[in-house]
């Protein structure tokens, strides 16, 4: 087998040591750059901390059964950790850095004005930040194409998606670089327009606000509300998208529901958007039409039922909440 790529991750903090384990797990070696000005006394305590926690992550995965507790040594020997005296030694020769320092502009311009400098000069840099546009910070490096966006979600070295925006600059063929990098080490890339909140962060806060919510209103319990969450939504959304879920069952019934949600509560935030009465328009009502937001043209309708029920089952099984079945 092929040596791994070495993996740079600049920012020794909780998405950089993810990262790290991330790569490591899979077989690249790593170079866990802190991106701050430090004494020869305060890098060192960082190191030991930094190296304990990663040891105490690897052993977790050991105990649920991702790996033997005899990898352990092998798997932190991929991990060189190093300071920011050290850096332009430690970016030589690395075709991909993830920049993971704080979420302001200014720790961005300042550690971006260091990779442009030190680093190789094909060599991919992407932020793994949750907040700033990929075209905000892309004038932060030279040269802005080969420069994105690459969110990852905690924990990083857990969550297979990893949700990639590319710039009005970027290079497409970066783009494809790093998208093959990430499913090399079983992530699941998706790409998106340099638009706030990304995919996730956009679709939970509506969520989790919602959620909050109801426990201002007095709807239901905390504890009733992630119960809800959890064997409900998140059960049927673990085995089919969410757009794909409008389609299984029909997007008049989310087209009906806002509309009466709508009138119900006063409150537009559950008014559908135009997209959802456009679909009823046209007849792309999802899969008994053949089409809705995924075409299911030429689709074995049954076979792909069948599947998506036995992964619920799975998901069932794994979950200890199998039906009771009678004699």
């Amino acid at each position: 087998m092929a040596a791994r790529e070495t993996i740079a991750a600049v920012g020794a903090g909780r998405m950089g040591r993810g990262m790290a384990v991330a790569f490591a797990y899979s077989g690249h070696p790593v170079r866990l750059i802190d991106a701050k000005p430090r004494s020869m006394a305060e890098f060192d305590r960082l190191k030991a901390e930094t190296l304990a926690e990663l040891r105490r992550t690897f052993a977790l995965m050991a105990d649920v059964g991702l790996m033997q507790a005899d990898e352990i040594d092998a798997m932190l020997d991929r991990v060189q950790v190093t300071g920011q005296d050290d850096l332009a030694a430690a970016l030589a020769g690395v075709p991909f850095i993830f920049e993971g320092v704080p979420e302001t502009l200014e720790a961005k311009r300042e550690v971006f004005d260091l990779l442009s400098r030190h680093a190789d000069a094909d060599a991919v840099i992407a932020s793994t930040t949750s907040t700033i546009l990929s075209n905000d910070l892309q004038g932060f490096v030279t040269p802005p194409e080969r420069f994105l966006n690459a969110h990852w979600l905690n924990p990083a070295y857990l969550v297979p998606l990893v949700e990639v925006s590319p710039g009005d600059a970027t290079d497409p063929a970066v783009t494809v670089r790093l998208t093959a990098l990430l499913e090399g080490i079983g992530k699941v890339p998706v790409t998106c327009a340099a638009s706030p909140g990304y995919i996730v962060p956009r679709i939970q806060a509506l969520a989790m606000n919602e959620a909050a919510r109801l426990v201002e209103e007095g709807v239901a319990s905390s504890a009733d509300i992630d119960k809800a969450t959890k064997y409900g939504f998140g059960f049927r959304f673990a085995v089919l998208g969410l757009l794909e879920f409008i389609d299984w069952g029909g997007g008049d019934i989310l087209y009906h529901a806002s509309r009466y949600m709508t009138r119900a509560t006063g409150q537009d935030r559950f008014a559908a958007p135009d997209i959802i009465e456009a679909n009823m328009t046209e007849g792309r009502r999802g899969l008994r039409d053949g089409r809705g937001f995924l075409d299911y043209d030429g689709l074995d309708v049954g076979a792909y039922q069948k599947e998506r029920i036995g992964a619920f089952a799975a998901m069932l099984r794994h979950l200890d909440k199998m039906p009771v079945k009678g004699d």
